[in-house]
């Protein structure tokens, strides 16, 4: 499962970051904020995934505020899932979490 887990954060940096360099590349290689979130909420489609990816990530944050304040993770632990999370997002936090946190489960 630690191979599947480590795929899945080299998958969770490279897909996301492709559809920035495409949008990017779309908008005369100049990056718009407002253009942006003007067009992820250009339909219902759109703002249900950005609903759901807003609410599971969020949830993921609380999650490991909780697992720090018990100190199930120490604090260099809640950085680097803090930091993936905030510049990659929920698709590397995740898949690193549950890859550090594997063979602690079982």
């Amino acid at each position: 499962m630690k191979k599947v887990f480590a795929i899945l954060c080299i998958l969770g940096t490279a897909y996301p970051y492709y559809y920035i360099f495409k949008f990017i590349e779309t908008n005369n290689w100049e990056w718009s904020t407002s253009l942006f979130f003007e067009q992820i909420q250009q339909n219902y489609a759109m703002s249900i995934l950005t609903a759901d990816l807003t609410i599971a990530a969020s949830s993921f944050f609380i999650f490991l505020i909780y697992r720090l304040k018990v100190k199930a993770i120490s604090t260099k632990q809640f950085i680097k899932y803090f930091i993936s999370l905030f510049t990659v997002g929920f698709s590397l936090a995740l898949p690193l979490y549950l890859y550090d946190n594997y063979e602690k489960n079982n």
